[in-house]
């Protein structure tokens, strides 16, 4: 279960075209806690500041990221279901189609 909550996570992270930067190499990632950036490999601390609060009115809380860090982690834990998982799937995916920006070649 752990492993589908994670992919699915990974997954959105991928698709995402770059707005979402998964800050650790796929060699070392956990299952666990998937800690990413919105807006590039350096963040965007609006933006992110953005998708905490959208996400706090989806009943989807502490998502921030370590202090030393920043960015985002999610923390996919055995409590927190696979439907809960995708629900938050599906929240980053609405979020990057309503904040991404189109670029020119």
């Amino acid at each position: 279960n752990s492993k589908l909550k994670s992919q699915a996570v990974y997954e959105a992270i991928q698709k995402s075209n770059g707005f979402y930067h998964a800050t650790v190499d796929p060699h070392c990632r956990s299952r666990m806690n998937v800690p990413f950036r919105i807006g590039g490999p350096d963040g965007d601390e609006a933006l992110e500041k953005k998708f905490l609060e959208e996400a706090s009115k989806r009943g989807m809380i502490q998502l921030k990221g370590h202090r030393s860090v920043g960015g985002i982690r999610a923390s996919l834990y055995n409590a927190l279901s696979l439907e809960e998982a995708n629900l938050l799937v599906s929240f980053m995916q609405e979020f990057y189609i309503q904040h991404k920006t189109v670029t020119s070649c």
